[in-house]
């Protein structure tokens, strides 16, 4: 009795498991944690040489800032690039400096 007992309430249980340790959710929660580590290796090697990429050309961002509307050119740099809301804030922060606005 005791096995079959066991075997009804493991074994779902076990299932359950296996399912989320091969999901395609939880592969790519592993991505782009992998992804957002080398992005910051990177960060530090280029911060290191004391090189900067250059900004992307990006019309749409820098009309915004023309206008005088910072939030939303860092939206738009936002769709454009993907980037986070901090890294989108610094860059056009970064490019409303370098261009006077």
């Amino acid at each position: 009795m005791e096995f079959w007992l066991v075997l009804v309430f493991a074994l779902p249980l076990l299932v359950l498991v296996m399912a989320e340790l091969s999901s395609p959710a939880r592969r790519h929660r592993e991505t782009a944690a992998r992804l957002r580590r080398v992005e910051a290796k990177l960060d530090l090697v280029l911060e290191h040489l004391g090189l900067a990429l250059p900004e992307a050309a990006l019309p749409t961002v820098v009309a915004h800032l023309e206008q005088g509307q910072k939030l939303a050119a860092i939206k738009a740099y936002r769709e454009i690039t993907g980037e986070g809301l901090r890294e989108a804030k610094e860059a056009v922060e970064r490019l409303a400096a370098e261009r006077g606005l």
